[in-house]
């Protein structure tokens, strides 16, 4: 859980803080974006009546001057929402629209920098005399190259000033809007991650514990959906493995029982002088030896397996002649299939193969171990086929049996270490693997299938060369 934990932590500091404070500046520079407009529209227009009026006073004595501008605060007509002001040169108010400031002296800084500059001036602050909010617009009036007074337009700005948080709160809630559905979405998303985390984790747990087999629910097609097949595929595999290791402990504990009894009984007769037919004991003498030959062969393989899986398992490669190998196995078999009832026919098609590079005990072990195999399993067709022939690269070697063959579904296991399906048959389990593992040393492939008609039929490939 608190790895779990630290997942949502990582996240919402990670993705979602930076989320949110992108949320944040977005809003506050919208807000600051419109505060601007709204502002700046404002002041443009005052600028643009201020430079207007002060093109409309022309004049060239004081008199015609005030005459000129009594006349233009007469005819205002936005008196409502501004206030129309000419001041002196020293910054005193001669007229106003209002009428009640006259005289007075605002003292704002635009009317200081239109007298003492020269240029249009706008200023945004408190009054001096109200402490409204206001903005301020102050253009110096010439004569001759000379500032001789200023045009002055004043307005208040709570409407504007409304209007700018009107805005920033939707901007606000807009964000707040956003900023939920980023939470709401993030904990969905965290949970639909969080939660099948948690389901693996606790499947995995469950795994170790020795509950072999069991199966997650998939819900999703995406790389949690990966890995609830993968940890399925696993807890499958683990518990195919623990059946075969069962099986494979009780199958070596049964095939070493039953030469060791035949062993130990024979051996206990010879020995208490109860045999006393020589044949007799020739014969047991011959089982004896028979039982410890293939309790050799089962640690052989044992050995061997062992090996592969430590990987001390090593090959000492010669150039050998791979069809003369093949002969001497079929040599060795053929009189030993042949007190079975088995026939065992060999085609060869009479192709000349080029040297080949391998190990020739481990191929010997292969071709011996599939025949073997071949009469265990598929004996009961009295008959054996092996063939070897080129084909390009390659040389195939098939061996076929015409047994009852393999069922479908064991079909893919039977490589597999300990696997031995439902056959019956005496055995470890792990002779294919060993062949398997043989055969891919030397860049080669075996494949078990099952023939056309009936039977079983292997086909080994190995790389020739030219």
């Amino acid at each position: 859980m608190l790895k779990l934990k630290g997942i949502r932590k990582r996240w919402m500091m990670n993705t979602v803080l930076v989320l949110v404070g992108i949320v944040l500046l977005g809003v506050a520079a919208f807000s600051i974006a419109m505060a601007s407009y709204y502002y700046s529209s404002m002041a443009s227009g005052l600028e643009a009546k201020a430079l207007m009026a002060t093109e409309f006073l022309n004049y060239s004595t004081e008199s015609e001057f005030l005459s000129n501008a009594a006349s233009y605060v007469s005819g205002f007509e936005e008196k409502n929402m501004l206030e129309l002001q000419f001041l002196s040169r020293t910054g005193s108010i001669r007229l106003s629209s209002y009428g009640l400031t006259a005289g007075t002296s605002p003292g704002t800084p635009d009317i200081s920098e239109a007298i003492t500059s020269g240029v249009t001036t706008t200023w945004t602050g408190n009054s001096p005399d109200t402490g409204e909010h206001i903005m301020a617009v102050s253009a110096p009036i010439k004569y001759n190259d000379s500032v001789v007074g200023v045009v002055r337009f004043v307005t208040s700005l709570k409407s504007v000033d409304q209007q700018v948080v009107i805005i920033i709160a939707i901007a606000v809630a807009v964000g707040l809007v956003i900023l939920g559905l980023i939470y709401f979405t993030s904990i969905y998303f965290i949970r639909s991650i969080v939660d099948p985390v948690r389901n693996v984790t606790e499947t995995a747990k469950r795994i170790a514990a020795g509950s072999y087999g069991i199966q997650m629910d998939k819900k999703y097609d995406d790389e949690i959906g990966d890995l609830t097949d993968a940890i399925n595929d696993m807890s499958a595999r683990i518990n195919q493995s623990e059946k075969m290791k069962s099986e494979f402990i009780s199958s070596v504990s049964h095939e070493l029982r039953t030469p060791l009894t035949a062993i130990n009984g024979w051996a206990e007769t010879i020995a208490g002088g109860e045999v006393h037919d020589p044949v007799e004991a020739k014969k047991g003498m011959g089982i004896i030896v028979s039982e410890a030959r293939r309790l050799t062969n089962m640690v052989e393989e044992l050995l061997e397996f062992s090996r592969i899986e430590d990987g001390r398992f090593t090959l000492s490669i010669e150039q050998l002649d791979l069809k003369a190998e093949l002969e001497d196995a079929v040599y060795t078999y053929r009189e030993f299939f042949r007190r079975e009832g088995i026939t065992l026919c060999y085609r060869d098609d009479g192709e000349e193969f080029p040297p080949f590079h391998g190990d020739s005990q481990r191929l010997r072990q292969v071709f011996c171990n599939l025949l073997d195999n071949a009469a265990k399993h598929g004996g009961s067709g009295k008959r054996i086929d092996i063939a070897i022939e080129r084909q390009g690269e390659s040389a195939v070697i098939t061996i076929r049996d015409y047994g009852p063959g393999i069922p479908e579904d064991e079909l893919p296991h039977v490589k597999y270490k300990f696997y031995k399906g439902s056959s019956k048959a005496r055995g470890s389990g792990i002779g294919l693997a060993v062949c398997d593992e043989i055969v891919n040393r030397h860049n080669g492939t075996l494949e078990i299938g099952n023939a056309e008609e009936n039977g079983c039929i292997v086909t080994i490939r190995l790389p020739i060369g030219t």
